[in-house]
C-alpha cells in the first residue's frame, strides 16, 4: 500500500511547494534556462542550454557560467530586468544561436529585493513554430516604419529659398534677410499682405537653419475656433473633459519639439490665451490641457500676419509684451505690386505647376498678356496671380494664352481706381452710359467685391472675409442670400 503525502496546512510552506515545482516544469520544458546573479553574472544553466553554447562561442560550461550575462548573451535584456524589477515576459531574442520566443522574471528575497533573474527559452526556431504570429508581428512593424517615414516627409520643409521665385531688388532683399534669419535660432515674424508667400518663406527659412531635418508644424490662428487653440497648442491629458481621449494628444508645440513651430495669421490670436503663449515662448515648456505636468520643449517659433499688429496693441487687442516676443526679427514680404519685375519669372513658375498637377500642357503667356497682368492690381497678390493663370488655362485650349484670355477672368477681382482699363469703363459710364438705381449699385459692387475676395483667397472664405474687413458669420450670410437671389437678366 503506497504511502500518501498530504499538502502542508500553511501558506507558506504551499507557495515554496509551488515555486518548487513550478521551476522544476520550467526547467523540463523549456528549451533552455540559465540564472544570473544580483550582478548579472550567470551563476547556472540546465542541460538543454547546453546546445547553444556552440553557436555563442563556447565549447565548455565553465567557459559560460560566471560571465556577466551581456558579455556571453549578445542582445539580452537579463540586466534591464535587474535594473528595474520587471518582469518581460514575452520577448524576441535574436543573436549568433538563432532567433528564440524568451521570457525573463525576476528573482527576489523574502525582504522583497531583487537578487537575480531567471532567463528562459521558450521556443527555438519560432521561424516555423510561431510563423503565423511572427508574420504578422512583422506586417505591423512593415505598416508601424511605412507610417513614421511618410509623417517625416510630411513633416520635412515643402520650400527653399529656390521656391521664392524672383530677382527684383525687393525680393533680393527679403531673401537676404531671410538668410541671415535662417543663421539664427531666434524668433521670426513674417509681415505682409494676403498670399504673398509668408509660408513658403517660413519653410524655407526652416530649411536652412539647424533645425532643418527636425519637424516643421504650421497651424493657421485664423482657420481653428477660439475653444480648440489652447488644445491645438499644448495638447490634452488624458481624460482631460468627457468625451476625452484615454491617451495623451500632443499639440502642436510638443510635435515641433527640437524643430520650427509657425503660426501662421498671429493676429488672430484672442485675447485670453496670448499669455500662455507667451510663457511657452520665454520659458521653453508648455503644459497640456488637464494635466499639472509641465514639460520643456525646444522649439524655434516663426510667426505671421497680414494684420497691423501695433494698431491691435494700440487697440488693446494684442498683448504689448507678446508683441515685443515675437518682433525680434522682422521680416516685411512684398506685395507683388511692389516686385512686379518677378512678374514673368513667377507666372512661368506657377503655370508649370498648374500644368504638373492638372496633367494639362504647359501654357506660355504673350507679352501682351504679361502686360495686361502687369496693370492689374493684385490685392490677393501671388495666390491670386495663380488662381487667375489656372482660370484662364482651364478656359482655353491654346499653347500661348494672350491678354483677351483674362479679360473676363480679372473682372472677377476687384481692381483699383488707377488702373487705365477700369477708369476708362467708369468714364463711358458717367458720359451717359446706362445708369441703376443707387441700391442696386450698391448691391452689384458687393457681389463683385465678395467674388474678388474669393478668387483672390483661392476660395478660402475666412481669408475672404478678412480681406473685406467683415466677420466671417457676415460673409456666409451674403453668400447665402447670393445663392438664394435670383439670375439676372441682361
Amino acid at each position: 500500500m503506497s504511502k500518501r503525502t498530504s499538502l502542508p496546512s500553511d501558506a507558506a510552506s504551499i507557495l515554496k511547494l509551488a515555486a518548487r515545482s513550478m521551476f522544476d516544469l520550467f526547467a523540463n520544458a523549456a528549451q533552455g534556462m540559465l540564472l544570473v546573479d544580483r550582478t548579472g553574472h550567470v551563476v547556472w544553466i540546465n542541460e538543454a542550454y547546453k546546445r547553444f553554447l556552440p553557436a555563442l562561442g563556447f565549447e565548455r560550461e565553465q567557459d559560460f557560467v560566471g560571465k556577466p550575462v551581456q558579455d556571453v548573451v549578445h542582445n539580452t535584456l537579463m540586466h534591464k530586468v535587474l535594473e528595474t524589477g520587471k518582469p518581460i515576459l514575452v520577448d524576441l531574442l535574436t543573436n549568433k544561436a538563432g532567433t528564440f520566443v524568451v521570457s525573463r522574471i525576476p528573482l527576489r528575497d523574502d525582504h522583497g529585493e531583487v537578487i537575480g533573474a531567471l532567463g528562459m527559452v521558450l521556443f527555438d526556431h519560432p521561424e516555423t513554430t510561431l510563423q503565423p504570429l511572427i508574420g504578422k508581428f512583422a506586417r505591423l512593424q512593415r505598416d508601424l516604419d511605412e507610417a513614421r517615414r511618410e509623417l517625416a516627409v510630411q513633416r520635412r520643409p515643402k520650400y527653399t529659398f529656390a521656391s521664392f521665385i524672383g530677382s527684383s531688388p525687393a525680393t533680393a532683399e527679403v531673401k537676404r534677410q531671410a538668410r541671415r534669419a535662417a543663421a539664427t535660432d531666434s524668433t521670426v515674424l513674417l509681415l505682409g499682405e494676403t498670399g504673398t508667400g509668408k509660408e513658403l518663406l517660413a519653410h524655407a527659412i526652416h530649411a536652412a537653419s539647424s533645425r532643418a531635418d527636425k519637424p516643421f508644424i504650421g497651424i493657421n490662428l485664423a482657420a481653428v475656433p477660439d475653444t480648440l487653440i489652447e488644445a491645438e497648442f499644448f495638447g490634452v491629458a488624458p481624460g482631460a473633459f468627457t468625451g476625452a481621449e484615454r491617451r495623451q494628444r500632443d499639440g502642436k508645440f510638443k510635435l515641433a519639439d527640437g524643430g520650427t513651430l509657425f503660426l501662421d495669421e498671429i493676429g488672430d490670436m484672442p485675447l485670453a490665451l496670448q499669455a500662455k503663449l507667451l510663457r511657452a515662448l520665454q520659458e521653453q515648456e508648455i503644459e497640456a490641457l488637464g494635466s499639472n505636468k509641465v514639460e520643456k520643449i525646444d522649439v524655434r517659433v516663426i510667426a505671421a500676419t497680414s494684420r497691423d499688429l501695433k494698431a491691435l496693441v494700440d487697440a488693446g487687442q494684442f498683448r504689448a509684451d507678446l508683441f515685443y516676443r515675437l518682433n525680434v526679427l522682422p521680416i516685411r514680404v512684398p506685395a507683388l505690386r511692389e516686385r512686379l519685375a518677378d512678374l514673368d519669372a513667377l507666372a512661368e513658375s506657377l503655370l508649370e505647376q498648374i500644368a504638373t498637377r492638372s496633367g494639362m500642357p504647359q501654357r506660355e503667356l504673350t507679352p501682351a498678356a504679361l502686360q495686361r497682368l502687369a496693370e492689374h492690381a493684385w490685392r490677393g497678390n501671388v495666390r491670386e496671380l495663380r488662381n487667375a493663370l489656372e482660370q484662364a488655362a482651364m478656359l482655353t485650349d491654346k499653347i500661348r494664352l494672350d491678354a483677351e484670355d483674362f479679360t473676363d477672368v480679372l473682372l472677377t477681382s476687384a481692381p483699383s481706381p488707377a488702373v487705365p482699363w477700369r477708369a476708362g469703363a467708369a468714364a463711358n459710364e458717367r458720359q451717359g452710359g446706362s445708369t441703376s438705381p443707387l441700391p442696386q449699385r450698391i448691391a452689384e459692387l458687393e457681389r463683385e467685391s465678395i467674388r474678388s475676395a474669393l478668387a483672390a483667397t483661392g476660395g478660402n472664405k475666412v481669408s475672404a472675409a478678412k480681406l473685406l474687413g467683415i466677420s466671417r458669420a457676415t460673409l456666409y450670410e451674403k453668400l447665402a442670400a447670393m445663392r438664394a437671389a435670383p439670375p439676372e437678366v441682361s
